[in-house]
């Protein structure tokens, strides 16, 4: 049985019993929670004395230097993960000032695919509790420290996760313009080195994460249906809606094409 009929189900039963149910339901993705394991696709996060290890902690001393900077000011921007905001992030991407307002449907379709790919990231950052790079490296990060930053973990980067995920499905569903929107999701990604809350590898991880779960994902009938509305939604807005400048987006590409630890 999926996930959302075990769901309904139980919600029945409680309502027959006279429970009262405190929330609802948990958002769903694509997948049933458990259908994939990523614990032996993704590579084991690394030690600090192995090579990959080594790597992280000097890209995160390198790139401190990196704040007053035009890309620091992105990698802040790039911190909010709620739909509007990366909606914005990847709006000179994508050439498309697109808003949950005027693109539900193409809202729906990112928000539950990254319920899943986000997931999967989370259950292997939690097998492997690597602590963020901050915490073991001095230097300036661009978020406050909270409780939450502080006791959360680095590997796999969800946020990583969530904007290659995002770039995988805009970059289908506006193909002429996928080299852009997947050097944006790549940027994204890299946001979160420049803010020293990930590290390199826990980035590239979140990659890996989102291919992979989105290589299943997308064979999901109701994924294939949803893609087809989203597409239909953003052809239709690009012919109505007005793109961003083109000032905006040279500078906003500029930076992009920068590496950030060299």
């Amino acid at each position: 049985m999926k996930k959302s009929g075990r769901m309904v189900v139980a919600a029945a039963l409680a309502s027959a019993a006279g429970l009262a149910v405190a929330a609802g339901p948990e958002p769903l993705g694509f997948l049933e929670g458990g259908y994939i394991t990523l614990i032996d696709v993704v590579l084991p996060a690394p030690i600090p004395q192995e090579p990959r290890g080594v790597a992280d902690s000097e890209v995160f001393k390198l790139t401190r230097a990196i704040k007053g900077t035009k890309r620091w000011d992105m990698a802040v921007a790039d911190v909010p993960a709620d739909p509007a905001s990366m909606m914005q992030g990847f709006a000179c991407a994508t050439r498309v000032n697109m808003t949950p307002a005027n693109a539900p449907k193409t809202t729906a379709l990112l928000e539950r695919a990254s319920r899943d790919t986000v997931r999967e990231a989370n259950e292997v950052r939690s097998f492997y509790k690597r602590k963020r790079p901050f915490v073991t490296n001095p230097g300036e990060i661009c978020e406050p420290q909270s409780d939450v930053l502080l006791t959360s973990y680095d590997y796999p980067s969800p946020a990583a996760t969530r904007g290659w995920t995002w770039a995988l499905i805009l970059s289908e569903l506006l193909d002429d313009r996928a080299a852009a929107i997947l050097a944006r999701g790549r940027a994204y990604g890299e946001s979160g080195v420049v803010c020293g809350v990930h590290s390199m590898s826990a980035v590239e991880a979140g990659r890996m994460a989102a291919s992979s779960t989105l290589a299943v994902v997308r064979t999901e009938p109701p994924y294939q249906d949803a893609v087809v509305a989203a597409r239909k939604e953003l052809e239709a807005l690009r012919k109505v809606g007005t793109a961003p400048s083109a000032q905006s987006c040279s500078a906003e590409e500029l930076l992009i094409t920068q590496p950030i630890f060299r």
